[in-house]
């Protein structure tokens, strides 16, 4: 799996990427056909609470593109909620099969 994270206007910490890295291989316990993970950090609005904003796409074979965009106090709590958001839209294709 191809994990391509992008931080926009800073510099993501390698702590913070190895967390992310970490997070999203959980996914593939729901879908083995998962080629590419797109992670997208960016801080909304620097001067107020709840300004950074985790986007997730995962790019595989047979799913239509499973995306999740979260806002939160910290990247590390906006990348579990998208995480969270995409297990369940993995749980829901595997069911429909």
């Amino acid at each position: 799996m191809d994990v391509k994270i992008k931080s926009i206007h800073f510099d993501a910490t390698t702590k913070l990427e190895q967390f992310i890295n970490k997070k999203v291989e959980k996914l593939s316990k729901y879908n083995e056909e998962i080629s590419a993970v797109e992670v997208t950090l960016k801080v909304v609005k620097p001067e107020t609470s709840m300004n950074k904003e985790a986007a997730i796409k995962l790019v595989a074979p047979q799913l239509s593109d499973a995306f999740a965009s979260k806002v939160a106090d910290t990247f590390e709590e906006a990348i579990d909620l998208c995480v969270d958001a995409l297990k369940k839209q993995l749980e829901k294709t595997r069911k429909d099969k």
